[in-house]
């Protein structure tokens, strides 16, 4: 059934009418497409990949655990992961980000966008066209002195809730919210593992490119046991594959011919499991800036290793993949009036041709994970 459920969101049905369709099937909480690479038509390649090379490493890789029949506590370690914004960070803005040096005119060109944060912008945005691309991308990039991130669990992506942070974004939230993202693919594809709320839900692996966010709302990117590390303030963690951009360059598996490793994709025109997958199709990654900033980006007709080049562009020393093909890739910001909800209706696609949009985050049926970036709270006086 599953299968089904691809199709129909692949055949152009809208959100609305989809979800009534789900609702009739009885199939609201399935496995729903993701990446398409959960679907089993072409699983990422779990054979030896291309070595990366990496900066420095300050511990030992953590070795992987097996998987546990019932999620776990998170154990704790003696140091928190590298580059991590800790507990506390300033409330001093980042320096915006630099300008792009764009071919494209009318490209490049960062704007504030979302709710100001103590009366400066949080978040910038701009579109791009990746080298040898021939359409824009959107880039957004979040200053994390500003804003702290939240990792929101699905019943499809991770699986293994309740939890109590899912789809919908309760008004609670909403009062802070500036932005929010998609997370990664489904865990049978993701090649990686996934912690939140303290437990280990999917055990998490050596290597494996991760998102990392502490109980202050800190945020980083890395490679599990090189650049980031298990910590007793770490409350989240969402593998997906093996990092993308490393060193402040795209990885050299980035660049090999063998794209299918970073998920199976969709068809040209269709995403039916008979129709092959093309290189070049939607995308999405995030990535950590050398001064802390996060950084996500998106497209249409990307391969892999344009991904990586637009976040390159933008500043990122360590990035990963999220998840890929039309329905997934999504990021909205939201500028509701002062003192206001952040609600569908003020918010704002990073892209207008994604499927997604503001609405997304805030519909009950939605069960796939994503990243919230809300505003910090001001300390008095």
């Amino acid at each position: 059934m599953p299968a089904v459920t691809d199709r129909l969101v692949h055949r152009g049905l809208g959100t609305a009418r989809l979800s009534l369709v789900l609702v009739t099937l009885g199939l609201l909480t399935a496995a729903c497409g993701g990446g398409l690479a959960a679907s089993g038509r072409h699983r990422p390649r779990s054979g030896p990949t291309v070595p990366i090379a990496r900066p420095t490493a300050p511990t030992s890789p953590t070795p992987a655990t097996p998987p546990p029949t019932q999620p776990s506590e998170v154990p704790a370690a003696s140091s928190p992961p590298a580059g991590s914004q800790g507990v506390s960070p300033s409330m001093t803005p980042l320096p915006p980000p630099a300008p792009i040096a764009a071919a494209s005119p009318g490209t490049g060109a960062w704007r504030p966008a979302g709710r100001l944060v103590d009366g400066s912008p949080a978040l910038y945005e701009t579109t791009l066209v990746p080298p040898g691309g021939s359409q824009p991308a959107g880039v957004a990039w979040m200053d994390t002195h500003l804003l702290a991130a939240r990792l929101y669990s699905g019943s499809v992506s991770p699986g293994g809730g309740p939890y109590r942070y899912t789809a919908p974004i309760e008004p609670a939230q909403a009062a802070s919210l500036v932005a929010a993202f998609n997370g990664g693919f489904k865990m049978d594809a993701a090649g990686g593992g996934y912690v939140t709320e303290g437990r280990t839900i999917v055990p998490l692996v050596a290597g494996a490119a991760s998102l990392v966010i502490t109980s202050g709302g800190g945020v980083t990117v890395g490679a599990w046991g090189t650049d980031v590390q298990m910590a007793p303030d770490v409350v989240s963690v969402r593998q997906n594959l093996v990092l993308l951009v490393d060193g402040g360059r795209p990885t050299t598996q980035a660049a090999t011919p063998d794209w299918q490793a970073w998920g199976a994709t969709c068809g040209a025109t269709s995403c039916a499991p008979s129709v092959p997958g093309i290189e070049a199709q939607w995308r999405s990654g995030v990535g950590v800036t050398a001064d802390g900033a996060l950084v996500y980006a998106a497209g249409p007709a990307l391969d892999p290793l344009q991904l990586a080049q637009l976040l390159v562009a933008a500043g990122v020393v360590r990035g990963m993949e999220l998840d890929i093909n039309p329905d997934w890739p999504v990021f909205a910001s939201y500028d509701p009036p002062p003192g206001g909800l952040a609600a569908p209706a003020n918010g704002t696609k990073l892209l207008p041709s994604t499927v997604q949009g503001p609405w997304t985050f805030f519909e009950s049926w939605w069960a796939r994970d994503f990243v919230t970036m809300s505003a910090r709270p001001t300390t008095p006086g």
